[in-house]
């Protein structure tokens, strides 16, 4: 985990059900949304608990309205519920102020999107630097980190193409990269294949099925029930409210991804 470079963060705290922080990586209880519009109060989310445990791989799921947009910006730490308790990593996301808000974001968060928001003026080691940047960590230690992610996504060979120049499942798997630079809690994903083609969007579910063997903790949020099923776990969201939790009982299971090696599905 990258220092956090001096800034006073709330320590960990106890989750109330006697389990530490190293078992949750996300702690929701009674979260609601409200947002205050001209028509009036509108409530996005309507009082949801789950727990996400260290090392699952889980699917947020719902259609248009049912609030897994306001969820996915509530656990990426890019808005604050209204009422309600998140734990994120063990920390109360309600007692951070906006600084702190924006380190703990940077820290333990990487976000993967689905237009894969990348600079296009620049290659993509310094693309997946940036967070560093926010970080404070020197520019020499940041690029090695960098090169690193890419080498782990198979682009090592790669560092200095633009966006422009590479693949829309490589600019996907630079995204990754860039989730991951900071080696954070979360990987919080968002409809990563939607902008796709299938077969290289079954390859990207390789990649994140090969770094959930790795012990990594991933939610994806989307409103396709085939991807849902390379997860292990669906929260089926509906009109604000948690519809139910379903286990995966068998995961659908993706070409093999080597990590590490030049980027391709090894069937």
């Amino acid at each position: 985990m990258i220092e956090n470079g001096g800034l006073d963060m709330p320590r960990p705290i106890p989750l109330p059900d006697g389990h530490g922080a190293g078992d949750a990586v996300i702690e929701i209880r009674d979260i609601e949304k409200i947002y205050q519009l001209e028509g009036g109060p509108v409530h996005a989310l309507k009082g949801i608990s789950f727990t996400v445990r260290r090392g699952e791989f889980v699917s947020i799921m719902g259609q248009s309205g049912s609030g897994k947009s306001t969820l996915l910006h509530v656990l990426g730490c890019l808005h604050k519920a209204s009422t309600g308790t998140f734990l994120l990593d063990g920390v109360d996301i309600a007692a951070l102020d906006d600084e702190q808000l924006s380190r703990i974001r940077n820290e333990k968060v990487g976000m993967v999107f689905q237009k894969f928001n990348l600079l296009s003026q620049e290659d993509i080691v310094h693309n997946v630097a940036l967070p560093l940047v926010y970080a404070h960590v020197p520019r020499h230690a940041r690029l090695d980190l960098a090169r690193g992610a890419l080498e782990l996504m198979g682009l090592g060979d790669r560092l200095h193409h633009k966006p422009t120049e590479i693949s829309g499942g490589q600019s996907q798997r630079v995204a990754i990269a860039r989730a991951l630079v900071t080696e954070p809690a979360l990987i919080l994903a968002d409809e990563p294949t939607g902008n796709l083609d299938s077969r290289t969007g079954e390859e990207i579910m390789g990649v994140f099925q090969a770094l959930h063997r790795m012990g990594r903790t991933i939610v994806q949020v989307t409103h396709d029930r085939e991807k849902a099923e390379y997860s292990q776990r669906i929260v089926h969201l509906k009109d604000g409210l948690i519809e139910k939790v379903e286990t995966v009982e068998r995961p659908r299971q993706a070409p093999i991804v080597q990590l590490g090696a030049k980027a391709k599905s090894l069937n």
